[in-house]
């Protein structure tokens, strides 16, 4: 503890200050970062380069984030790590407001900052902030002090010295965090053109509603048009809140392993991502009234964004590190998300309930297949041998129980999923598990697709539907004997 008295200006007392700033609340070295990120685009930076190194004495870590961005006159070199003393303070345009992030966010993970700038060619300018220093007594000297001539045109280095807040302590671990989480954050100016690399290496643009990733030759689509909602700001006028609902492909990638749904994103990032001026700047269960999170809602994805002129309806907090939405925001948009939400989670229900009907409706059709050299033939124009079958289910405009033709050598029989009798056969023997119920609806199946196949063999020999009954029930028997 130091012995020196304690510096005392107008309205903060610097030893205690610095150290409570250090507890600020930023939740990772991600979010912290993402203030210098933030900084580096305000400025027009087309590349942000952070480099990390690690001590190997003391395992702490330094961090440098550089750019090329339109760097900073001595003057506001002077005030960037002022607490509040931003040139744009309050404004709306862009990411910060308040001139709190740049300070705040490097002294929650560094004992040290330092910020050089430089524009035109000129020489650097830098300045620095020693916690221990401050702590000590002495008084913080925020005076830039002229360096050699700057790397590029224009531009802006900040160094975090002392990293001892890191939850890391691998230096790969903390490479693979910063590469998920920022990718994710800055996903959409990456997509635009923004270079940003980690130790050389680019972060790729991370996407939480999964429309522009690929899996297996699928991606996830929109599942209804962009909703808009016009809200007042506190300056006068009008800003609009975008929503947008994405439906992620069930029948195409529910058969992936459970290691592969967490790898691409399927498992753990379900919910709702909500993003200022573009940036991510909260992900959770947000707005969705009274609607819990289940299992099946990973499977859709919600992405709200809105102007910064909103921030007041949205409660960003200094940090920008979540959101407290007033109670005009959840009046204006809720209900409809909440409907929306359950809305989804019923498609995803019933998309995996296709998935299982599909999957056990294969089995019945290689059933049939092999029992299908052993039944009359039914003579076509096409292919001769042997029937394939397909079963399928669909609502149909049609009061039939269901649907089949005969195309090339492959018997397609849809299911009516409107009709009665799908709801009063299907739907108790998808709900039974066991091996019993599999037998049955086996049994089932057979039985209808044995019917198609003998009214398709009448129909093309012109017989009675007295002999439709009997070829029926032959075709079924043969049928069963392959069960």
């Amino acid at each position: 503890m130091s012995r020196h008295a304690p510096r005392v200006d107008d309205l903060l007392v610097s030893s205690n200050f610095i150290r409570a700033v250090r507890e600020s609340g930023y939740l990772s070295i991600s979010t912290a970062l993402a203030e210098l990120v933030d900084n580096s685009l305000q400025a027009s930076a087309n590349e942000v380069a952070i480099s990390i190194s690690q001590d190997r004495v003391d395992g702490l870590h330094e961090i440098v984030v550089e750019d090329d961005g339109v760097g900073m006159s001595k003057a506001e070199v002077e005030l960037c790590l002022r607490f509040g003393g931003s040139s744009r303070f309050d404004a709306r345009q862009s990411f910060g407001r308040f001139g709190m992030g740049l300070p705040a966010a490097s002294l929650s993970q560094a004992r040290r900052v330092e910020v050089s700038a430089w524009r035109g060619g000129g020489c650097e300018r830098t300045v620095s902030l020693d916690v221990d220093a401050i702590v000590a007594g002495s008084s913080p000297t925020l005076v830039a002090r002229r360096g050699p001539r700057g790397i590029s045109a224009s531009g802006c280095r900040v160094r975090w010295m002392q990293c001892d807040r890191i939850e890391y302590r691998r230096l790969a671990w903390l490479e693979r965090s910063l590469h998920r989480e920022l990718g994710r954050m800055y996903r959409r100016f990456i997509a635009s053109g923004l270079r940003l690399t980690i130790n050389g290496t680019p972060v790729e643009a991370v996407d939480p509603t999964m429309l522009t990733t690929e899996v297996e030759g699928a991606s996830a689509c929109l599942a209804f048009e962009e909703l808009h909602y016009e809200l007042e700001t506190v300056g006068g006028g009008t800003a609009v809140v975008t929503v947008r609902f994405a439906m992620l492909p069930v029948d195409r990638w529910h058969h992936l392993d459970n290691a592969t749904k967490r790898r691409v994103g399927i498992v753990g990032n379900g919910g709702v991502s909500i993003l200022r001026a573009g940036r991510e700047i909260a992900s959770g269960w947000y707005l969705m009234g009274g609607k819990r999170k289940e299992n099946y809602d990973d499977w859709w994805r919600c992405e709200i964004e809105f102007d910064p002129r909103l921030d007041e309806h949205f409660g960003i907090t200094i940090n920008k590190q979540g959101i407290r939405p007033s109670a005009m925001l959840h009046e204006a948009i809720e209900p409809e998300l909440e409907s929306i939400a359950r809305l989804l989670n019923a498609r995803v229900r019933q998309a995996f309930e296709d998935v299982k009907f599909q999957a056990a409706a294969e089995a019945s059709c290689r059933i049939a297949a092999a029992a299908d050299p052993d039944l009359p033939v039914i003579p076509s124009p096409g292919p001769t041998g042997a029937i394939q079958y397909r079963l399928g289910s669909e609502a149909l405009s049609m009061e039939a129980m269901f649907h089949s033709a005969l195309a090339g050598r492959t018997l397609d029989l849809t299911l009516n999923a409107d009709h009665p009798a799908f709801a009063a056969l299907y739907q108790p023997l998808q709900a039974i598990e066991g091996e019993a119920a599999a037998e049955l609806r086996t049994s089932l199946e057979l039985f209808l697709l044995s019917f198609a196949r003998s009214a398709v063999q009448l129909e093309r020999a012109g017989q009675p539907l007295d002999e439709l009954v009997r070829a029926w029930s032959s075709t079924y028997g043969r049928m069963l004997q392959k069960a």
